[in-house]
């Protein structure tokens, strides 16, 4: 499945990851801090840039390397994972794949110069229901007038601009979405408080808020009504990169378990000699295995223009739910030192991972897209 060329490409993000992003990767997470001078650097090396065509600057690369540079992002750091993840997949493909040729101008030059993108789609009242926004964007002559609360937004404080889904009817009965691009610095666009989060304490979360904001005609993506089927299109392609985040800090996490196992000496000899030891580190590397394999796979799928949704979902379900595993049995054979922050990141991870099996739809949503193509199937014979 993998090419000489995937091999090299992880082997050079892998190098930058090590040298311009792990040194950092422990403050970030005790400071809490967004790490705005990463953002050239990433820029530099087309991580910000992995889905945009040449002709607006990009450096794309197909799906299968999208995947290893965000796994070997997060195998250092979670929270540069899925700022690029949410970066990409998130900000710049609807806007690559739905924008018109102005708005594809405007965004996606800035976005691979290392100005980032935002999606706004979660509300307070308004999760795995994502079809029961309560954002309203309501026509004002040839303007929109928009008013609504958007949380658990990914790099909302620093975002150039926000994609974001809102209701185009007061009708109760009329489910129409439709998507915007509002830019920050807009009247009426407002970042709210940052979140204080168990994990993934270098990404910046925040709420946004749109009070009587007004764009013109121009911010639509693509038509009225088109929202819904967008954030759909959107989502399962954002999946196979959470799914790698996970997998990334699945890694990590081994990664240290394996070193200290190595390492630790107990009754006259590593702890690696202990069966019980062996047995877990063997189900550990054997389960980031197969998620691998499942995420190259959905990702390949995606490559050829064959259906991928039931496989994106397949995958992050899968990985996410790997990743808390395996970090929380590296814990385990660390011991006393896992449950510390210092050089051993398994605490850090265990806390990242959990993110991964509820960000762009939860494991049980997952297993409803997964039930939902197979029932499909069978329909279709």
């Amino acid at each position: 499945m993998l090419e000489k060329k995937h091999h090299e490409y992880r082997e050079r993000i892998r190098a930058f990851a090590l040298e311009k992003i792990e040194p950092q990767a422990v403050t970030l997470d005790l400071e809490q801090r967004f790490p705005t001078e990463y953002l050239k650097p990433l820029a530099d090396e087309g991580l910000m840039s992995m889905i945009i065509p040449e002709e607006y600057g990009g450096k794309p690369v197909d799906t299968i390397s999208y995947s290893i540079a965000v796994e070997e992002l997060s195998r250092v750091c979670g929270s540069t994972g899925i700022t690029i993840a949410a970066h990409n997949s998130l900000g710049a493909y609807p806007i690559h794949r739905f924008g018109s040729e102005a708005q594809k101008k405007r965004y996606l030059p800035r976005a691979c110069e290392g100005e980032l993108l935002a999606f706004g789609l979660t509300e307070p009242d308004s999760g795995s229901d994502a079809g029961s926004t309560r954002t309203m964007a309501l026509p004002d002559g040839d303007n929109w007038v928009i008013n609504g609360t958007k949380c658990f937004i990914t790099s909302a404080t620093h975002a150039l601009a926000t994609i974001s889904t809102a209701k185009t009817s007061e009708d109760p009965k009329d489910p129409t979405i439709t998507c915007f691009i509002l830019e920050k610095g807009t009247p009426g666009y407002a970042v709210g408080k940052k979140e204080n989060k168990l994990g993934l304490r270098g990404s910046d979360t925040a709420t946004l808020h749109f009070d009587d904001l007004k764009v013109t005609s121009d911010a639509l993506l693509g038509k009225v009504g088109e929202g819904f089927k967008q954030m759909l299109i959107t989502l399962d392609g954002g999946r196979i990169s959470i799914g790698a985040m996970a997998l990334g800090l699945a890694q990590g996490a081994f990664d240290c378990a394996v070193k200290y196992a190595a390492e630790r000496v107990q009754f006259g000899r590593p702890i690696s000699y202990n069966q019980a030891i062996q047995h877990t580190l063997a189900d550990m590397a054997t389960e980031i295995e197969a998620a691998r394999l499942m995420i190259y796979e959905a990702s390949a799928l995606k490559d050829s223009g064959q259906p991928f949704s039931q496989m994106s979902a397949m995958c992050k379900l899968y990985a996410s739910e790997v990743g808390t595993r395996v970090a929380f049995k590296a814990i385990g054979i660390l011991g006393g030192v896992g449950c510390n922050t210092g050089p051993y990141p398994a605490e850090r991870i265990w806390r990242d991972v959990k993110l991964c099996e509820i960000g762009e739809g939860t494991s049980e949503i997952q297993r409803l897209v997964i039930a939902r193509e197979l029932m499909k199937a069978v329909k279709n014979k």
